[in-house]
């Protein structure tokens, strides 16, 4: 079974390693959504994979460090493109949710990433 719980966070940034005549080189802001997937086996007495109020208590601290900041200013995400971001995510999370598959970090409502730990290896 798979469950998804969705949010969304303000937030400014700039990508420092583009060309200087790129548009993303400038300070600019996003309004992100971030998809949490989670994956496992349904609790046979609870009937849930992992109850929905967990997600949020997980991610609450991450979305008070990123809303309405300056992105480049956390703590490993000083390149903080979409994919790095996500990364990031998905590295704060997965101890506490171990059944986390997936973070997908939209940055506009049609441009996005997904990433599921392939780089943890």
């Amino acid at each position: 079974m798979q469950l998804f719980k969705d949010y969304t966070f303000d937030a400014a940034h700039f990508l420092p390693y583009v060309p200087e005549d790129h548009k993303c080189r400038r300070m600019h802001g996003h309004t992100y959504r971030v998809r949490l997937c989670l994956e496992g086996p349904l609790d046979p007495k609870l009937g849930w994979v992992r109850d929905f109020a967990d997600i949020k208590k997980y991610w609450k601290p991450l979305e008070e460090r990123l809303d309405h900041h300056l992105i480049n200013d956390i703590p490993g995400l000083e390149n903080p493109t979409a994919e790095h971001i996500a990364i990031w995510i998905y590295r704060q999370l997965k101890p506490d949710l171990q059944e986390l598959a997936y973070v997908e970090l939209y940055e506009t409502p049609r441009s996005g990433v997904r990433y599921s730990g392939e780089l943890e290896n």
